[in-house]
């Protein structure tokens, strides 16, 4: 089977795709960038011209965007448990809520971190209408089983779960008792605290 490399930096979005590497348990090799030298290097931007992480290479091929690593581990390793079969009605929640997670509550959080402000009148232009739309969809979501395909655990949760933790780690998502509850389940998983604890181990001096 190609090898596996994951590309990415302590402190940027590759924790979402380390966390996503953890739960798949796969044998896999990490290459640790920093930003603005070996992440702007010729030999990384030849595997992903935008010179940001993460990225992910499997054999001869390369997937870049949390989410889209985060599908693709999903797809490819199905055995493992974190994407539900072809057919089955928990398929559609695992689509929905990646790419919701990866649309419109990408950019309400950035939106508000940023401090930009929808003008008046022209909701319809952006994907996630309004900060406030995206918090109670996302609820209502959450609000439906421990995770957003109901009992499964899913690759899906990796990337939502990560979007919740650190909006509300740093206050770009407000508190909400479904929010906390559902982060909570998150960290609770060995996998994701082996990841915190890989990563947090990278960002202290030497």
């Amino acid at each position: 089977m190609p090898s596996l490399t994951l590309y990415t930096n302590p402190q940027s979005r590759g924790r979402i795709a380390h966390w996503m590497m953890e739960e798949l348990d796969e044998p896999f090799e990490t290459i640790w960038l920093d930003y603005g030298t070996t992440m702007k290097a010729p030999d990384y931007l030849a595997i992903n011209p935008m010179g940001k992480v993460p990225a992910l290479r499997h054999g001869d091929k390369v997937v870049t965007e949390a989410a889209a690593i985060c599908a693709y581990l999903g797809d490819r390793f199905p055995e493992k448990g974190l994407i539900p079969p072809p057919g089955s009605p928990a398929r559609a929640d695992y689509f929905r809520w990646m790419f919701f997670a990866a649309g419109p509550l990408e950019q309400a959080v950035v939106a508000r971190a940023l401090g930009w402000t929808v003008p008046e009148g022209r909701s319809v232009m952006v994907g996630f209408g309004s900060y406030a739309d995206t918090m109670n969809t996302l609820e209502l979501g959450l609000s439906r089983g421990p995770y957003v395909c109901g009992e499964q655990f899913t690759a899906a949760d990796v990337y939502v779960g990560s979007s919740l933790v650190w909006g509300l780690m740093f206050g770009t998502i407000e508190k909400r008792p479904v929010f906390e509850a559902y982060a909570a389940r998150m960290q609770a998983r060995p996998a994701w605290q082996r990841s915190a604890r890989i990563n947090e181990a990278r960002t202290k001096p030497a």
